[in-house]
Protein backbone atom coordinates (compact mmCIF):
# COMPACT_ATOMS: atom_id res chain seq x y z
CA UNK A 1 0.00 0.00 0.00
CA UNK A 2 1.10 3.79 -0.84
CA UNK A 3 2.44 6.13 1.65
CA UNK A 4 -1.07 8.09 0.96
CA UNK A 5 -3.11 5.67 1.35
CA UNK A 6 -1.45 4.37 4.66
CA UNK A 7 -1.32 8.43 5.46
CA UNK A 8 -4.99 9.21 3.69
CA UNK A 9 -6.86 6.71 5.41
CA UNK A 10 -7.47 5.11 1.76
CA UNK A 11 -8.25 1.08 1.91
CA UNK A 12 -8.94 0.46 -1.37
CA UNK A 13 -5.04 0.75 -2.50
CA UNK A 14 -3.80 -1.93 -5.15
CA UNK A 15 -2.39 -4.78 -2.96
CA UNK A 16 0.41 -4.43 -5.85
CA UNK A 17 1.17 -0.56 -4.59
CA UNK A 18 4.56 -0.25 -3.30
CA UNK A 19 5.72 2.37 -0.96
CA UNK A 20 7.23 5.58 -3.12
CA UNK A 21 5.61 4.22 -6.21
CA UNK A 22 3.92 6.22 -9.23
CA UNK A 23 0.96 6.84 -7.06
CA UNK A 24 2.97 8.66 -4.58
CA UNK A 25 4.94 10.43 -6.63
CA UNK A 26 2.37 11.82 -9.02
CA UNK A 27 0.59 12.63 -5.70
CA UNK A 28 3.24 14.66 -4.52
CA UNK A 29 4.26 16.14 -8.07
CA UNK A 30 0.45 17.74 -7.95
CA UNK A 31 1.09 18.96 -4.30
CA UNK A 32 4.31 21.27 -5.28
CA UNK A 33 2.52 22.54 -8.36
CA UNK A 34 -0.46 23.52 -6.75
CA UNK A 35 2.02 25.04 -3.79
CA UNK A 36 3.85 26.67 -6.08
CA UNK A 37 0.94 28.08 -7.92
CA UNK A 38 -0.18 29.44 -4.21
CA UNK A 39 2.29 30.81 -2.84
CA UNK A 40 3.06 32.84 -6.06
CA UNK A 41 -0.52 34.11 -6.79
CA UNK A 42 -1.71 34.62 -3.45
CA UNK A 43 -4.25 31.90 -3.10
CA UNK A 44 -5.97 32.14 0.23
CA UNK A 45 -8.69 29.46 -0.26
CA UNK A 46 -6.84 26.13 -0.10
CA UNK A 47 -9.96 24.43 -1.33
CA UNK A 48 -9.08 25.85 -4.83
CA UNK A 49 -5.87 23.23 -4.30
CA UNK A 50 -7.28 19.31 -3.67
CA UNK A 51 -4.05 17.51 -3.59
CA UNK A 52 -2.23 20.27 -1.14
CA UNK A 53 -5.82 20.51 0.80
CA UNK A 54 -5.15 16.78 1.57
CA UNK A 55 -1.05 16.98 2.10
CA UNK A 56 -1.90 19.98 4.01
CA UNK A 57 -4.29 18.58 6.08
CA UNK A 58 -2.41 14.96 7.04
CA UNK A 59 0.62 16.34 7.26
CA UNK A 60 -0.80 18.67 9.83
CA UNK A 61 1.49 21.78 7.97
CA UNK A 62 1.06 24.81 10.12
CA UNK A 63 0.55 28.50 7.55
CA UNK A 64 4.00 30.11 7.67
CA UNK A 65 3.72 33.81 7.69
CA UNK A 66 0.19 33.91 6.93
CA UNK A 67 0.91 32.52 2.98
CA UNK A 68 -0.85 29.71 2.05
CA UNK A 69 1.83 27.08 -0.05
CA UNK A 70 5.32 28.74 1.31
CA UNK A 71 5.45 24.96 4.05
CA UNK A 72 3.70 23.01 1.99
CA UNK A 73 5.76 23.86 -0.69
CA UNK A 74 8.87 23.09 1.34
CA UNK A 75 7.86 20.26 2.91
CA UNK A 76 6.83 18.43 -0.10
CA UNK A 77 10.41 19.28 -2.31
CA UNK A 78 12.13 17.39 0.90
CA UNK A 79 10.12 14.49 0.45
CA UNK A 80 9.90 14.55 -3.21
CA UNK A 81 14.26 14.76 -2.79
CA UNK A 82 14.05 12.15 -0.09
CA UNK A 83 12.02 9.23 -1.37
CA UNK A 84 13.24 9.78 -5.14
CA UNK A 85 16.43 11.46 -5.36
CA UNK A 86 14.96 14.26 -7.58
CA UNK A 87 17.26 16.87 -8.46
CA UNK A 88 16.99 20.84 -7.35
CA UNK A 89 17.06 21.52 -11.44
CA UNK A 90 13.65 20.03 -11.56
CA UNK A 91 12.34 22.33 -9.23
CA UNK A 92 14.11 25.18 -10.45
CA UNK A 93 12.25 24.24 -13.59
CA UNK A 94 8.79 23.79 -12.43
CA UNK A 95 9.39 27.17 -10.70
CA UNK A 96 9.75 28.96 -13.81
CA UNK A 97 7.50 27.42 -15.94
CA UNK A 98 4.94 27.98 -13.83
CA UNK A 99 5.89 31.68 -13.16
CA UNK A 100 5.68 31.76 -16.43
CA UNK A 101 2.35 30.89 -17.44
CA UNK A 102 0.50 31.33 -14.26
CA UNK A 103 0.01 35.28 -13.71
CA UNK A 104 -3.39 34.87 -12.01
CA UNK A 105 -5.84 32.46 -10.71
CA UNK A 106 -7.48 31.81 -13.72
CA UNK A 107 -4.41 30.41 -15.10
CA UNK A 108 -4.22 27.57 -12.50
CA UNK A 109 -6.43 25.55 -13.90
CA UNK A 110 -5.53 25.90 -17.45
CA UNK A 111 -2.18 25.08 -16.67
CA UNK A 112 -3.01 22.03 -14.43
CA UNK A 113 -5.00 20.80 -17.26
CA UNK A 114 -1.97 21.31 -20.22
CA UNK A 115 0.04 19.61 -17.72
CA UNK A 116 -1.82 16.48 -17.62
CA UNK A 117 -1.70 16.15 -20.93
CA UNK A 118 1.64 16.83 -21.42
CA UNK A 119 2.18 14.13 -19.05
CA UNK A 120 0.17 11.06 -20.73
CA UNK A 121 1.34 11.92 -24.15
CA UNK A 122 4.94 11.99 -23.10
CA UNK A 123 4.14 8.68 -21.22
CA UNK A 124 2.02 7.17 -23.83
CA UNK A 125 5.03 8.01 -26.43
CA UNK A 126 7.83 7.04 -23.92
CA UNK A 127 6.38 3.10 -23.52
CA UNK A 128 5.92 2.63 -27.47
CA UNK A 129 9.33 3.98 -28.23
CA UNK A 130 11.23 1.88 -25.36
CA UNK A 131 8.60 -1.12 -25.22
CA UNK A 132 11.57 -3.92 -24.55
CA UNK A 133 14.01 -1.99 -22.81
CA UNK A 134 11.84 -1.87 -20.06
CA UNK A 135 12.34 -5.55 -19.58
CA UNK A 136 16.37 -4.52 -18.60
CA UNK A 137 17.00 -5.52 -15.08
CA UNK A 138 16.40 -2.96 -12.67
CA UNK A 139 20.61 -2.51 -11.60
CA UNK A 140 21.05 -1.54 -15.38
CA UNK A 141 19.75 2.35 -14.31
CA UNK A 142 22.52 4.13 -16.02
CA UNK A 143 21.84 1.67 -19.24
CA UNK A 144 17.83 3.20 -18.73
CA UNK A 145 18.52 6.48 -18.16
CA UNK A 146 20.81 6.76 -21.57
CA UNK A 147 17.76 5.38 -22.96
CA UNK A 148 15.38 7.15 -21.81
CA UNK A 149 17.58 10.35 -22.36
CA UNK A 150 17.72 9.08 -26.39
CA UNK A 151 13.61 8.41 -26.53
CA UNK A 152 13.30 11.86 -25.17
CA UNK A 153 15.70 13.34 -27.88
CA UNK A 154 13.95 11.40 -30.32
CA UNK A 155 10.86 12.68 -29.66
CA UNK A 156 11.85 16.13 -29.38
CA UNK A 157 14.29 16.05 -32.70
CA UNK A 158 12.34 13.21 -34.97
CA UNK A 159 10.55 13.70 -38.07
CA UNK A 160 10.43 11.03 -40.43
CA UNK A 161 8.11 8.46 -38.02
CA UNK A 162 6.65 5.37 -39.85
CA UNK A 163 3.84 5.49 -37.60
CA UNK A 164 1.03 8.61 -38.22
CA UNK A 165 -0.36 8.03 -34.86
CA UNK A 166 3.87 8.76 -33.64
CA UNK A 167 4.24 11.46 -35.65
CA UNK A 168 0.94 13.34 -34.38
CA UNK A 169 1.97 12.39 -30.73
CA UNK A 170 5.37 13.64 -30.66
CA UNK A 171 4.14 16.90 -32.69
CA UNK A 172 1.93 17.22 -29.56
CA UNK A 173 4.41 17.05 -26.83
CA UNK A 174 6.80 19.46 -28.54
CA UNK A 175 4.02 22.04 -28.28
CA UNK A 176 3.15 21.36 -25.11
CA UNK A 177 6.94 21.52 -24.20
CA UNK A 178 7.26 24.59 -25.88
CA UNK A 179 4.57 26.60 -24.25
CA UNK A 180 5.31 24.80 -20.74
CA UNK A 181 9.15 25.54 -21.16
CA UNK A 182 10.70 22.43 -19.93
CA UNK A 183 14.13 21.26 -21.32
CA UNK A 184 15.03 17.57 -22.35
CA UNK A 185 16.86 17.12 -19.21
CA UNK A 186 14.13 17.86 -17.42
CA UNK A 187 11.78 15.56 -19.77
CA UNK A 188 14.41 12.81 -19.09
CA UNK A 189 14.30 12.88 -15.54
CA UNK A 190 11.04 13.20 -14.92
CA UNK A 191 9.59 10.10 -17.84
CA UNK A 192 13.22 7.77 -16.15
CA UNK A 193 11.74 8.28 -12.40
CA UNK A 194 8.15 6.81 -13.69
CA UNK A 195 9.73 4.23 -15.93
CA UNK A 196 12.17 2.52 -12.67
CA UNK A 197 9.11 2.94 -10.63
CA UNK A 198 6.86 0.99 -13.20
CA UNK A 199 9.40 -1.93 -13.34
CA UNK A 200 9.70 -1.78 -9.86
CA UNK A 201 5.80 -2.21 -9.54
CA UNK A 202 5.67 -4.54 -11.79
CA UNK A 203 7.90 -7.14 -10.12
CA UNK A 204 6.33 -10.72 -8.93
CA UNK A 205 6.08 -10.97 -5.70
CA UNK A 206 8.42 -13.23 -3.56
CA UNK A 207 7.32 -16.03 -2.34
CA UNK A 208 6.49 -16.24 1.49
Amino acid sequence: MSIFSKLFGKKDAEPTEKVGGIQDFMTLIRVYYQATMASNLGITNVAFLPDMAVFKRTLKIPTQNNKLGVAEKSRCKKMLIGIYGITEDFFKEIDASIKKNCKNVNDVRNYLFMFQGFSNDLMMLMGNLMQWKFRLPGFMKKAMYTMTEKSINDIMTKNNWKDAATAKACMDVRKYQHALGYSPKWMTEYAYNIIMMAKKEKQPKEEV
